[in-house]
């Protein structure tokens, strides 16, 4: 068996398309099907249920899926390993980030790079469940998200600061002038806010359930920009992590107002796989992560 058989096998599974596969793997679409056709013969089961098109895997195929995964995340670790003994880490580390995390990452990533400058950063915004899915299938290799609210399984956590909650809107709304804003107030305003597929959001109208309070968002969106628009154009309103000014830099117009009654917060950490042996790139960004000291080296991440 070819281990670039199995990757051709995993990239058919991840695009379920032939030729989008074949294009992924930069080679021919008959060359991916007699690979796979190799494979199947090597390991004398069918991976691919048969048809004209692509259907879905067989149940072998399902097995072998997640068997290969393990065996090419491995076999690049071991690459990585090799090559890092002798000239330093190199490669590519993948890591996933919730949007409410975004300004944060880099204090991390730029330290990474200070450590390990030959290896590629890839940042890639996703929702908590997309880092769940992509540490599983080997996709990433570490994520940003929240630790405790809807944790992820099968995880090793490094908790990294505490989220708190703000109210912001434009300078010369009724409220912004005050320094702290209950919940009960907050609520009653024009809001904006991120949708209901984002856990940032989710953990929003936990709290105001909580309180016996309900949310009406008439604009919702799934980032923080669509959300930074409608402030900037006025007469919006949001509740945001606190971490929020940083993404936009400070804006003059836009003024931030701590949430009180309750003062909730949520605990944002990085994610990697529970496997006994990390990757040399993962095990890397875990090495920095740990050593921030629960950010001290995030001064506008405190609280």
């Amino acid at each position: 068996m070819l281990l670039r058989h199995l990757a051709y096998f995993i990239t058919l599974a991840r695009e379920q398309h032939y030729a989008r596969a074949a294009k992924a793997c930069n080679i021919a679409q008959p060359t991916l099907s007699a690979a796979i056709a190799k494979l199947e013969d090597d390991l004398q089961v069918h991976l691919v249920i048969r048809g004209h098109r692509f259907v879905g895997l067989t149940a072998d195929g399902q097995q072998v899926l997640q068997w290969g995964q393990r065996i090419l995340a491995d076999y690049s670790s071991l690459r990585e390993g090799l090559s890092g003994s002798h000239r330093g880490l190199a490669g590519t580390l993948r890591i996933g980030v919730i949007p409410a995390a975004m300004p944060v990452v880099a204090a991390l990533t730029t330290r990474f790079s200070a450590h390990h400058p030959a290896v590629l950063i890839d940042i890639e915004s996703m929702t908590s469940s997309d880092i769940q899915h992509g540490i599983d299938n080997f996709e990433i290799d570490a994520g940003l998200t929240y630790l405790d609210n809807e944790p992820l399984d099968h995880v090793r956590r490094v908790p990294l600061y505490r989220e708190r909650y703000v109210f912001v809107t434009r300078r010369g709304n009724r409220h912004s002038e005050k320094q702290t804003m209950r919940w009960a107030d907050a609520v009653k305003e024009r809001l904006c806010l991120l949708s209901q597929t984002m856990q940032n959001r989710r953990i929003i109208d936990t709290i105001a359930a909580r309180l016996g309070l309900s949310i009406d968002a008439p604009v919702v969106s799934n980032d923080y920009l669509g959300i930074f628009a409608h402030l900037i154009q006025g007469g919006w309103s949001s509740i945001v992590p606190h971490t929020f000014p940083y993404m936009f830099g400070h804006p003059m117009d836009l003024v931030t107002i701590d949430l009180i009654e309750p003062a909730e917060t949520q605990v944002i950490g990085l994610v990697l796989s529970d496997r006994e042996t990390l990757s040399p790139i993962a095990a890397a960004v875990r090495m920095i992560a740990v050593k921030m000291d629960k950010l001290s080296d995030f001064p506008f991440a405190e609280g």
